[in-house]
């Protein structure tokens, strides 16, 4: 007689959840699994979610949320995801001035990085800014929630002229995927987040330049300029902040991969 063969786990049990995932190439499975269970108000939903990301959408899109520095982000297609590395950037810009009244996130996409440096401050005007209309609509389901205004439009075009000379901390996450590379990106990434949040031009410094150049006449004495940027280009980065005239120093955390150039004045 042939051995009984195990019957196979229900699609909509853990282990199903764990086994289209892992079959589809997902590294973490155990703990998308998870998630997606907690998240799923019903079987219907479920095999949707689970269906959606075993082609390939991102974990944090399939959810709705992403989870930025305990904070549960709120993303949506379309919309440029936060990186955990990122988290180093709003630990700089806290160091730098933990005493900061007026804060804004430029390049904002989910305006994770202001609704994070709000959280952490507490009473704050905040301000975020994108040109992206999806990554605006987005922001403002986030940043309201720390009582912060959302503006849409090119970098500092968007804020409000009153910021002038007023801005403690100035967060800007610019795109710096070099253009040549952008094809070379993660699927996750390539397929489903912006150009325009990606695509930093041709040496990938672009938007990076231009924040730098204009910074100083937007941030406040002792004010800071922070920019997330990468190990190869972080030297021509900071030679851009000094070009500016901003007091500059590099950080870099080992453990996240995050290389953040900080300016002040």
């Amino acid at each position: 007689m042939p051995p009984l063969s195990s019957p196979s786990p229900s699609p909509s049990s853990y282990d199903g959840v764990v086994a289209t995932l892992r079959a589809a190439g997902c590294v973490f499975a155990e703990d998308e699994a998870q998630l997606i269970l907690g998240a799923a108000r019903d079987t219907g939903e479920l095999a949707a979610m689970v269906r959606r990301r075993a082609n390939g959408l991102p974990l944090e899109l399939v959810l709705g949320w992403a989870e930025f520095r305990g904070l549960r982000i709120t993303v949506e297609p379309g919309v440029f995801v936060p990186r955990r590395r990122t988290e180093f950037l709003v630990e700089q810009a806290l160091a730098q001035a933990p005493g900061a009244s007026v804060v804004v996130d430029l390049c904002c996409g989910s305006g994770a990085v202001g609704t994070a440096l709000a959280a952490a401050l507490g009473q704050v005007e905040l301000h975020a800014a994108d040109i992206d209309p999806a990554a605006v609509c987005c922001a403002r389901r986030n940043v309201p929630d720390v009582g912060g205004h959302v503006h849409a439009g090119d970098l500092f075009e968007a804020l409000p002229r009153e910021l002038r000379g007023r801005i403690d901390i100035l967060a800007a996450n610019v795109p710096y995927v070099p253009t040549g590379e952008v094809g070379l990106l993660p699927p996750e990434a390539r397929d489903h987040e912006p150009l325009v949040a990606l695509d930093g031009g041709a040496d990938g410094l672009d938007v990076l330049r231009r924040v730098a150049a204009e910074a100083p006449r937007w941030l406040a004495p002792g004010g800071c300029l922070l920019v997330e940027t990468s190990e190869r280009q972080a030297p021509a980065a900071v030679e851009a902040f000094l070009g500016a005239g901003l007091t500059t120093r590099l950080a870099v955390s080992e453990e996240l991969y995050a290389h953040v150039v900080i300016g002040s004045l």
